[in-house]
């Protein structure tokens, strides 16, 4: 009887360790004899019948790690410090474990290749202003690589863009030199606008005689308005030019006199 209760007590204890309990999130790639199963197991309790059977567990959710900074040199000669963040996710548990031997290892390596060669082709100025393109070519490319592992990078950034102190000088005096010339446009601008308004008003006064005379009675009211002890009366440019003009004939009668 005690072999028998001891046998029991042995194939208990054997089948208690042969249940395995798997998350949501995880799924279990069953390999018996070496054969990998057609399908992973999971979630909730399997079997796994030791030494027949050996479980690899494989994480569903979506992984994120960092891309170390690496020293890139653009198409325009300008050297900069660059790193990124990568996310990916397992959609085939199966391929992930017997396609490669570390699916975020080599996924890594790939991603430090593909950033200094795809960084290497862009200028400066278009990594600064179209990231996002930059950022989806990446994807597509480590994504290719990643297909047949059956891993899926979801998507690419570009984190951290590190420049020379000569070129962030440089880039702050282009900057200024940019604002400056905008100023100097836009006052322009208003200075031509404003010409243009006085040419029309001035075209329009001189339409109509009398408003000359409204405007200067316009002007001494809102002058009147204020209590000082100044009064201003306007004389119109065309009686200065009358009295221009008289003295003009007056100095010519005088010399054609003192000649006769």
């Amino acid at each position: 009887m005690v072999p028998i209760a001891v046998a029991v007590v042995i194939f208990v204890l054997y089948v208690i360790n042969s249940i395995k309990i798997l998350n949501e999130y995880e799924r279990g790639v069953i390999f018996r004899l070496g054969r990998v199963r057609k399908e992973a197991k999971g979630p909730g309790i399997i079997l796994v019948f030791a030494p027949v059977d050996r479980m690899a567990r494989i994480d569903l959710r979506q992984i994120a790690f960092d891309v170390p900074p690496q020293d890139i040199i653009t198409r325009d000669n300008v050297t900069l410090k660059v790193n990124a963040v990568i996310f990916l996710r397992v959609i085939d548990p199966t391929r992930a474990v017997i396609e490669v031997t570390n699916y975020q290892y080599q996924t890594q390596q790939f991603a430090l290749t593909t950033l200094r060669s795809v960084l290497g082709e862009v200028e400066l100025d278009e990594l600064l202003a179209h990231r996002d393109k930059i950022n989806l070519r990446l994807q597509t490319i480590l994504d290719t690589h990643t297909s047949p592992w059956g891993v899926k990078v979801t998507n690419v950034e570009v984190k951290q863009v590190d420049l020379p102190e000569g070129m962030m000088r440089a880039m702050a005096k282009q900057a200024e030199a940019e604002r400056e010339k905008r100023s100097k446009i836009i006052h322009a601008e208003g200075e031509f606008s404003a010409a243009q308004r006085l040419v029309d008003a001035a075209h329009l006064l001189s339409s109509e005689p009398a408003s000359i005379q409204l405007r200067y009675l316009q002007t001494l009211t809102e002058i009147g308005v204020e209590k000082n002890t100044t009064v201003i009366f306007p004389v119109p440019v065309d009686i200065l030019g009358g009295i221009q003009k008289l003295l003009n004939v007056e100095a010519k009668s005088l010399e054609q006199e003192k000649k006769a």
